[in-house]
């Protein structure tokens, strides 16, 4: 008898651990959700991001600008910790954009309001670089970026002259 009842005990025990660990996996719990499909960002959230890299291949601050909140800021492991909007034009936009040539989104995967790119860049000087960037978005705009620098050679700059 006390076998059974700790055998229940331990069943119940391990059902109850179950039910809570699937209710904590969110593509469990939005499994029904028809606007959001398990491993992409909403569709306005993949366009804002589509925009934002076009926006760098057409050398449009001001398209860039309309998509990043007030509060935005961008971390990198270039000495970039949550830097404002404005500092990321200063350091990032204006030191780089004039080396952009195309952006290549080879994989571009979330959920809801975060997502993560995977890119290719091609630079003008015929180099290329793969970085992946972490999108934190909100009401369609995006509230913040992490860059994770991909490469063998440090961090990569579209005016590295580093071979590649």
């Amino acid at each position: 008898m006390t076998g059974e009842a700790l055998s229940r005990r331990n069943l119940l025990a391990a059902g109850v651990g179950a039910l809570a660990a699937t209710a904590g996996l969110p593509g469990v719990a939005r499994a029904h959700r028809e606007d959001v499909r398990a491993g992409e960002p909403s569709a306005a959230n993949q366009d804002v991001i589509r925009k934002y890299y076009a926006g760098w291949e057409k050398k449009e601050w001001s398209a860039i600008d309309t998509l990043l909140a007030d509060n935005f800021t961008f971390t990198s492991a270039n000495d970039d910790d949550h830097i404002s909007k404005s500092a990321f034009k200063a350091r990032c936009w204006e030191s780089q954009v004039d080396f952009i040539e195309r952006f290549e989104l080879e994989k571009v995967f979330g959920e809801g309001d975060e997502a993560f790119v995977k890119y290719l860049c091609r630079t003008k000087n015929g180099k290329s670089f793969r970085n992946v960037e972490y999108f934190q978005l909100k009401g369609g705009k995006v509230e913040a970026i992490e860059c994770y620098f991909g490469g063998q050679f440090g961090f990569p700059s579209a005016a590295s002259t580093a071979p590649r």
